[in-house]
C-alpha cells in the first residue's frame, strides 16, 4: 500500500525518512501552533503544533490527531476519519504560508487543488492522541514583489517513522483589497439560506447527529441538495463569506457513500479541483456517478458540485476500508 502511495501521490519530492538535515531539532508536541496562524477560531480545533524550516522549500510540520473527535471521526470502529488527514495538511499549508514565507494574517487564501492519499494502517487509533510528522515540499512559488501569492505544497506523512500518507495543495491569496473585489457582492455574505431541505438519516452516511449531515435527497436519481448548519462548530469555526472547501469535501463524501449504499466506507484517496466559490444564495447540487474500481480494489466516485448550472468543484473519492 505504501508503494502505491509513493507512486500514485503527489509527483514532486518531500524530506523522507533519514533526510533531516543532522542540526534540525525533532517536532514538538507539547501544545499547538497560534490558532490564528491555520485560520481556526477555537483552540480545540487546531492540529498542527510545530514547525521546522529544514531547508529551501523543505519542512517539517508537527500534528497531534486526538484519540477522538466530535466531528473528524473516528467513523469506524479503530479507525480515524482520513478527513483528520485532510485538515491537518490544510492547516499545514497555511502555517508554511504564514510562518516561513511570511503571508500576512490579514490575506484570503483560495485552494485551485486538493489531492490526499493514505493507507489504513495509517489511521489506525490506540486509544490515545497520535503524533505525527508531515514532510512538506514547496514548489512553482509565485512572488507579486516581494510577496508570496501562490504555492504548490506537497507532503509525507509519517506516523512512528513510516511514510503512511501523501498530499498536495495548490493555492493562491490575495489581499484584503483584493479579496473585496473579487467577491463582489458576495463580499461578507451570511448563510441566511442554509439547510433549506430536510437531510437524509445520518446512519446512511455514517454519522450519529444529524447537525453533521450535509446531504438532501432530490428528485434526480445520484443528485443529492448540500445542506449545511452555519452554527457548525467545526464546520463553520469562524465567519466566512462563501461555504469553505472542507465542507464541499465533506458533502462530496458523504453522497459517494450514498452511491455505494455503504456508511462505513473510508475516502483513502481523493483529489478536488475547486473552479468557482460556492455562494450561500442559491442551492448547491452533488451529483455523484461510481466508476470502475481502481487498482487495490477501492470503489471510486466521482462527485460533481454545481451550482447555478456549472461545476464549482469536482472530486474524485477512492473509497475503501480499513
Amino acid at each position: 500500500m505504501v508503494g502505491m502511495l509513493l507512486e500514485e501521490s503527489v509527483r514532486g519530492t518531500f524530506i523522507t525518512e533519514g533526510e533531516s538535515s543532522p542540526g534540525v531539532r525533532p517536532v514538538d508536541f507539547q501544545q499547538t501552533i497560534p490558532r490564528n496562524l491555520v485560520h481556526r477560531a477555537a483552540v480545540s480545533e487546531v492540529f498542527v503544533t510545530d514547525l521546522n524550516i529544514v531547508g529551501e522549500g523543505q519542512f517539517e510540520v508537527g500534528a497531534q490527531w486526538p484519540r477522538r473527535h466530535g466531528f473528524f471521526g473516528p467513523r469506524t470502529p479503530g479507525s480515524h476519519d482520513p478527513m483528520l488527514y485532510a485538515e491537518t495538511t490544510r492547516q499545514a499549508s497555511l502555517l508554511i504560508a504564514h510562518r516561513a514565507y511570511g503571508v500576512s494574517l490579514g490575506n484570503a487564501f483560495i485552494s485551485d487543488w486538493k489531492t490526499s492519499s493514505i493507507a489504513p494502517e495509517g489511521l489506525v487509533t490506540e486509544g490515545r492522541p497520535i503524533d505525527v510528522v508531515l514532510r512538506a515540499s514547496a514548489h512553482d512559488p509565485v512572488f507579486r514583489g516581494k510577496n508570496l501569492v501562490g504555492m504548490r505544497t506537497e507532503f509525507g506523512c509519517f506516523r512512528d517513522d513510516e511514510l503512511v500518507g501523501t498530499a498536495s495543495e495548490t493555492w493562491r491569496c490575495v489581499s484584503p483589497a483584493v479579496y473585496r473585489r473579487l467577491r463582489g457582492d458576495h463580499f461578507a455574505a451570511t448563510p441566511f439560506q442554509a439547510r433549506a431541505l430536510p437531510t437524509v438519516a445520518p446512519a446512511l452516511v455514517g454519522r450519529d447527529r444529524e447537525e453533521d449531515v450535509l446531504v438532501a435527497d432530490t428528485a434526480a436519481p445520484g443528485t443529492w441538495s448540500l445542506q449545511f448548519d452555519p452554527d457548525h462548530p467545526v464546520l463553520f469555526d469562524h465567519s466566512v463569506d462563501h461555504v469553505p472547501g472542507m465542507v464541499l469535501i465533506e458533502g462530496a463524501r458523504q453522497a459517494a457513500l450514498l452511491t455505494l449504499g455503504d456508511p462505513c466506507a473510508l475516502p483513502l484517496r481523493s483529489d478536488f479541483e475547486f473552479s468557482a466559490y460556492v455562494e450561500f444564495d442559491s442551492e448547491c447540487l452533488l451529483v455523484a456517478d461510481e466508476l470502475e474500481p481502481d487498482a487495490d480494489g477501492c470503489r471510486v466516485v466521482r462527485v460533481v458540485l454545481e451550482q447555478k448550472g456549472r461545476a464549482a468543484a469536482t472530486g474524485i473519492l477512492a473509497m475503501g476500508r480499513s
